[in-house]
């Protein structure tokens, strides 16, 4: 899963990237509304936490452009405490959800968490497939009722899958969501990693789709 957060404050910046990675996402960093509303629309991204008070290009004009643009991505806004009146205006400009600063950092990934499950129509954080229990909230996978121990890019790589269940995910779509833009995305490594996801979970599970990429199987 990956994420954009666009702040143009660094300390806040930084710590929202470096509690989001912890969480298991992918981060790109922007430090102004220009740079931001250029990734939102050129990068595909499975949430943005966007900041209103922002040099160049302030907050709602990206999300107004982004929306404008087609860009359906989830959005969550950064507001002042008693800013109510940028809150109606977000929501109005095509926010998904608001978060008041001070915040803490649990909540914000709660709620990130909250609006990309929302996003493909998951209800609660327990994706089920078949035999497979994936439980988005804590990042746990259980097969057959028996914990399976993944590192972060299994885990990452298995729940972009589960968002999309029992629909072919293509190999490039696959490779964005795991990494952040800066990193060196490495085909094969993608291949390795559904490799020991599949000594892991049996072959049967992740879906070779020819010309289409990979599909997690078990879908009601």
């Amino acid at each position: 899963m990956r994420v954009l957060v666009v702040e143009d404050t660094r300390a806040l910046a930084e710590q929202l990237q470096a509690a989001l990675i912890t969480a298991g996402f992918a981060v790109d960093l922007a430090p102004d509304g220009e740079e931001g509303r250029f990734l939102g629309e050129t990068e595909p991204y499975d949430a943005v936490v966007l900041d209103l008070g922002l040099p160049k290009l302030d907050g709602l004009s990206v999300l107004r452009a982004w929306r404008g643009g087609g860009r359906a991505m989830p959005v969550l806004i950064l507001t002042a405490r008693d800013g109510w009146a940028e809150k109606v205006d977000g929501l109005n400009a095509g926010a998904d959800d608001y978060l008041a600063k001070p915040f803490a950092m649990a909540e914000l990934i709660a709620r990130v968490n909250a609006l990309i499950r929302r996003a493909h129509g998951h209800a609660t954080p327990e994706i089920l497939a078949g035999r497979l229990r994936i439980d988005t909230a804590r990042k746990q996978v259980a097969l057959d009722g028996a914990p399976v121990r993944l590192t972060a890019m299994e885990y990452n790589l298995l729940a972009c899958l589960a968002q999309h269940l029992g629909q072919p995910v293509s190999k490039t779509a696959l490779t964005e969501s795991l990494y952040a833009q800066d990193f060196d995305r490495d085909s094969n490594t993608l291949e390795v990693i559904v490799g020991r996801l599949r000594r892991k979970l049996g072959e049967g599970l992740i879906e070779t789709i020819r010309g289409q990429g990979y599909r997690l199987a078990g879908a009601p």
